[in-house]
């Protein structure tokens, strides 16, 4: 198979009949395209069993460390979607681990847009400084540190519902498979 070349229809579907290449893909995506081998070991056998990586027994680690070693991430990396460096442990997306995204779906974000909406609160903030710097009416009534109050009371209260967000099991990069389950048992 050559790197140049898209991955046909039956590559995709060898590639990601099997969940455990599913969860290491989502993970690497998750990551920022790559990982420890240990973590990433983890983080698929805390999936696979429904459970927290720290909840982990070894036997559970274990199983699932030796079929990524020995099985997944060569199989993967013969087909150029991830670079596995066996002998650093460390895993990478590889070139035509795009070629995937259509089908795993994007597990980079969580489903509300954190980024943008703090890129927005930012942009608020500023106008609302510059506001009050000019004696823009009515704004240039608020003292500085009331203003600085209302700002950090605002970021204060976003980064709550948004920690609380996150461990409550909206958790960021969570496979879609995994969140549709979770759905329907709720």
């Amino acid at each position: 198979m050559q790197r140049g070349e898209q991955l046909t229809q039956d590559e995709v579907f060898e590639v990601l009949k099997s969940p455990r290449r599913r969860y290491a893909l989502y993970y690497l995506r998750r990551e920022g395209g790559r990982a420890e081998l240990s973590d990433l070991t983890e983080q698929v056998a805390a999936w696979e069993n429904e459970t927290t990586p720290a909840a982990l027994s070894t036997e559970q680690r274990k199983r699932v460390y030796i079929s990524l070693y020995q099985t997944h991430l060569p199989k993967l990396d013969e087909a150029n979607i991830v670079e596995y460096d066996r002998d650093d442990g460390v895993v990478r997306l590889g070139d035509r681990a795009a070629d995937l995204d259509i089908y795993l779906g994007d597990v980079s974000r969580d489903e509300f847009p954190w980024d943008r909406y703090y890129l927005a609160l930012a942009g608020a903030s500023a106008l609302l400084v510059a506001a009050v710097w000019l004696n823009v009416p009515p704004f240039g009534l608020l003292p500085g540190l009331v203003l600085a109050t209302i700002i950090l009371v605002v970021f204060g209260a976003s980064a709550v519902v948004h920690y609380v967000k996150y461990r409550r099991g909206g958790e960021v990069g969570t496979p879609p498979e995994l969140r549709r389950v979770e759905r329907q048992e709720h």
